[in-house]
């Protein structure tokens, strides 16, 4: 007869780390293509109000942004406190609004071109004076759809 031997204690198999590439590869596949990127770098301070009575826009890809406030702290050196207008990520002038506007429509099709809604979003602490010359220079170019961004809120507190 034979003699049956036990070996010591037999160690676990080591785990298979084969389709681990494909799986750190799977997730940062799924990142890249799920993450939105911001669009633009916010160079002024932008605290919008608040309201009560509010609609979501319909399609946010026919949104063209304008952000009115004072720069932020890292830029009031070279630029001052006074309110300033950036369009994309540059601050621009009301002069520029119009070539602004036929940039914006430009990069959109035939179709949608004039079904772009102007979003201003502006800080709350900033004087009327600037907003009603950026509405002025909008009419000049003929971007009538404007719309002014806020944030919910259930009652207006003073």
């Amino acid at each position: 007869m034979s003699k049956f031997r036990k070996k010591g204690k037999k160690s676990q198999p080591a785990v298979n780390t084969a389709s681990l590439p494909d799986i750190v590869f799977m997730l940062l596949f799924f990142f890249m293509v799920t993450t939105k990127m911001r669009e633009t770098t916010l160079k002024v301070i932008n605290v919008t109000p608040k309201a009560t009575e509010i609609e979501k826009l319909e399609k946010k890809s026919l949104v063209s942004y304008i952000y009115i406030g004072k720069p932020i702290k890292a830029l009031q050196g070279a630029f001052g406190t006074a309110p300033r207008i950036q369009l994309n990520d540059a601050f621009k002038t009301k002069e520029d609004i119009f070539q602004f506007v036929e940039m914006e429509r430009n990069k959109r099709v035939e179709v949608e071109r004039n079904l772009v809604t102007w979003s201003l979003k502006v800080d709350q602490k900033t004087k009327m004076g600037i907003v009603t010359e950026v509405k002025q220079e909008l009419r000049k170019a003929n971007a009538l759809k404007i719309n002014y961004s806020s944030k919910k809120t259930d009652k207006i507190v003073n």
